[in-house]
């Protein structure tokens, strides 16, 4: 039975409410987030910066050692530059470059190719390296240990601009989940035991990020994250999990954007393990008319944060 996808004259009370939940979190607790993943960064800076004897020494030999300095080094230029643009100006390898954002040197790159690669980067990002942070360069001389504090600042500044909105998202699908886990928790249910699959849980057990897998079309098997995977204490044998994705949002234009993404999933399920799977969203923030009519003509329900008494409704 429907929950709250068949119930359009709630819709708009909903929203208001929901909107109004996420900018109270966001108010309190998203500065914290943001200043505690900078703190970290700040850290992760000052290592890139020692590895590079603070910028003055920029050489292949550092970059193929520490490949994960690189997304730092492209933060310290004058202007900063994203990863496409670095591999415009150097002429580098697209594939070196983003496996280097990993913290990874491709293993099977000719040595020749990957030493004059990296060698082009290296001598981008000399050129470029920001005079008014890293004051030092032209003085060529040993910086203090405060311009070097404050470098590494500026630059993590830098670096979490670039990432505010995942830090935010990461922070907020942390809380929906430790959200889902306390109302869990409170009505008797207990955290299945690691490396148990969806199929193989007990009743009145629960999980996070599991891996479920599924068959694409031609036949290929891969394993698809699921947020939330729920065994009801009544299950039945053999009886499926109850699938909740966690989504929030800060405004209402990038969820209309990916909103295919949830009927992907819910097709892929169905199609795999039967057509009574349920796959059901947990929403906080910006999901306006246009998302939810979306997901109920595609006949996905929903659980809104604000009201998460209604999980009982799906026989929890």
């Amino acid at each position: 039975m429907p929950v709250n996808l068949d119930k359009p004259h709630l819709w708009k009370t909903d929203i208001a409410q929901s909107v109004d939940m996420y900018n109270d979190w966001f108010m309190q607790f998203a500065p914290q987030a943001f200043r505690e993943t900078r703190m970290k960064t700040t850290a992760e800076v000052e290592a890139a910066l020692k590895f590079t004897d603070n910028l003055r020494r920029i050489e292949p030999a550092t970059l193929k050692d520490h490949p994960k300095v690189l997304s730092t080094l492209r933060m310290a230029t004058c202007p900063p530059i994203a990863v496409d643009r670095l591999v415009g100006l150097s002429g580098a390898s697209k594939n070196l470059v983003g496996r280097m954002e990993e913290g990874r040197i491709p293993s099977r790159m000719d040595p020749a190719i990957l030493e004059g690669d990296l060698q082009k980067i290296c001598t981008t990002i000399r050129r470029m390296a920001d005079p008014d942070i890293f004051v030092w360069l032209d003085r060529g001389a040993e910086p203090a240990e405060a311009e070097v504090y404050r470098a590494a600042t500026i630059v993590a500044d830098r670096l979490c601009g670039a990432m505010a909105n995942p830090i935010i998202r990461n922070a907020q699908e942390k809380r929906q989940l430790a959200a889902i886990s306390a109302w869990l928790q409170a009505r008797g249910y207990r955290t299945a035991d690691n490396g148990t699959k969806f199929n193989g849980m007990a009743p009145g057990t629960f999980s996070f990020r599991m891996n479920v897998p599924v068959t694409l079309e031609g036949g290929r098997q891969v394993n698809i994250p699921v947020d939330a995977v729920i065994l009801p204490k009544n299950a039945r044998a053999g009886q499926l999990p109850v699938f909740f994705e966690a989504k929030s949002a800060g405004d209402f234009t990038n969820v209309n954007k990916r909103r295919k993404e949830e009927a992907v999933k819910m097709t892929q399920l169905r199609n795999t393990h039967g057509p009574s799977v349920s796959f059901s969203l947990f929403l906080c923030g910006y999901f306006d008319s246009g998302y939810l009519g979306y997901e109920a003509a595609e006949g996905i329900d929903w659980v809104w944060e604000h009201r998460i008494d209604d999980m009982k409704k799906f026989a929890i």
